[in-house]
């Protein structure tokens, strides 16, 4: 990818991984809606890796706009008396696990099934309605980070593993599984963004050292400056998600259910022109 595509593909990267909208559908469909002719080698051996590079950009945005409680987090290792830091860190990590292992085992064959154009569409549409309705079927939410048990941090992370499905959202399906855990709409949603670090930090310390040693001139460069882009835009659109939900505790997925049904309704469309 020159630079150019680089650019316009982190602003969509940037975004597109904090809002519930599937960064992954959308890296399935940019590449089609602006017509791009993609090198078949580049795509097999050194996409992956490039995008990694990309979310590397939002995981460290995610580590400033929430400093206060990975500081927190780190502190509480060393000091005896501070308990939430270390049950947040243990909250966060037994949700981490069931995706990562997921990710391990059924990721290839999960992306290679469904990373078409046509299935991510489908996907982004069903996406939306979980959205919709997974908000719907729930009842107000009361509850606090804090207040989560670990039996239901993993259902919160088990539901994050969805997004191994191009078209379907990791923030917005451990949102959704947050609400029916009784978690208020912001602590859901900054339960979904703290447990996004962990996840792309893992998979940058796989992918980017292939990208390092791809050989090919000008690309480790190029997703360098692309993750400095998408980390722009991903912190300006955390604090967006952030105030959206802190002051919409009903209806706050509507807009992106509107949005995942309308972008997948016009791709299928053009489809079948």
């Amino acid at each position: 990818m020159d630079l150019f595509q680089t650019l316009i593909f982190a602003i969509i990267q940037g975004v597109t991984e904090l809002f519930p909208i599937s960064s992954v559908a959308h890296g399935v469909l940019t590449p089609y809606v602006f017509q791009w002719n993609l090198d078949p080698e580049f795509l097999k051996e050194h996409f992956l890796p490039y995008v990694v590079m990309l979310h590397l950009g939002t995981a460290f945005a995610l580590l400033i706009f929430f400093r206060h409680e990975w500081i927190g987090i780190i502190r509480s290792l060393f000091r005896g008396g501070e308990r939430g830091g270390r049950r947040l860190l243990a909250l966060i990590l037994v949700a981490t696990v069931p995706a990562g292992l997921i990710g391990v085992v059924f990721e290839k064959p999960l992306r290679h099934i469904f990373s078409n154009v046509t299935s991510a569409a489908v996907f982004l549409i069903l996406n939306g309605l979980f959205l919709h309705f997974g908000e719907k079927l729930r009842n107000r939410g009361t509850k606090e980070i804090h207040h989560l048990t670990y039996g239901q941090a993993i259902v919160v992370g088990l539901f994050q593993s969805l997004a191994l499905i191009p078209g379907f959202s990791r923030s917005g399906a451990s949102m959704v599984a947050g609400f029916w855990m009784g978690l208020k709409h912001e602590a859901a949603a900054r339960f979904s963004m703290l447990l996004a670090t962990p996840i792309i930090l893992g998979a940058s310390v796989l992918e980017i050292p292939k990208l390092v040693r791809s050989g090919v001139y000008g690309l480790l460069q190029t997703s360098l400056i692309g993750g400095i882009l998408a980390g722009v835009f991903a912190y300006v659109s955390v604090w967006i998600l952030m105030r959206w939900f802190k002051k919409h505790e009903i209806d706050a997925m509507r807009p992106f259910a509107f949005y995942c049904w309308a972008v997948g309704g016009v791709i299928l469309f053009t489809r079948l022109l």
